[in-house]
């Protein structure tokens, strides 16, 4: 199994903590071994491909469950159909592109620790804007910090082109990805359902 990179010092620290106990204790090195096989599973990256669909589809930014669905209204993307996945603490949390296109902003905004799952999270927590251009439009992902999580990490950067299903970002622990489709693309799933990054398609051109 991968594991996300943002892992790595983690899961270096605690190996070398369980080593180091075992010199003086096995109880010791019993006490580091859970936290580690809960990082690895945490920071678990799989690979994941869409599978046979078509050129037109949306796939799924991130794990997790499709809490909101309905019309918004975004600076950048314009009138938009938001829809809002929450991820728990046993999803995978690295997001990926919902389709190809090339980031033309980054933005950080600092805010609340608010449960993610609640609508609020989405104007009052602390969160991180991608916006892009595709070839159906404009679009806006938006990592959104939950009540444990305290990171948000985007990989990419400003005028990068990324392909649908490129790793771009991680939130550490429970947390929620809002998409802004474009006018263009119609929803494909509904409140309630479970998504798969890179995987599950969320909508389609119309």
């Amino acid at each position: 199994m991968k594991i996300a990179k943002d892992g790595f010092p983690t899961i270096a620290a605690l190996i070398f903590m369980s080593a180091g106990g075992y010199l003086i204790s096995p109880f010791i090195t019993a006490v580091f071994v859970c936290p580690l096989l809960l990082s690895l599973w945490f920071y678990r990256d799989p690979e994941r491909a869409p599978g046979d669909v078509s050129g037109d589809a949306w796939l799924s930014p991130a794990d997790g469950r499709v809490v909101e669905i309905g019309e918004a209204s975004d600076p950048y993307a314009g009138n938009v159909i938001k829809i809002g996945i929450f991820m728990n603490g046993f999803d995978v949390h690295v997001n990926r592109f919902p389709f190809e296109g090339t980031v033309e902003e980054i933005v950080y905004v600092p805010g609340k620790k608010w449960f993610a799952i609640a609508p609020k999270s989405s104007e009052l927590n602390e969160r991180l804007y991608v916006r892009l251009m595709t070839p159906c439009g404009r679009t806006t992902l938006v990592q959104i910090a939950g009540i444990l999580a305290r990171r948000i990490k985007c990989y990419t950067k400003h005028g990068s082109h990324l392909a649908r299903g490129e790793r771009y970002g991680m939130i550490k622990l429970g947390s929620k990805v809002d998409i802004y489709l474009p006018s263009s693309i119609s929803p494909s799933v509904k409140i309630g359902d479970k998504v798969r990054a890179g995987e599950t398609v969320i909508g389609v051109v119309k």
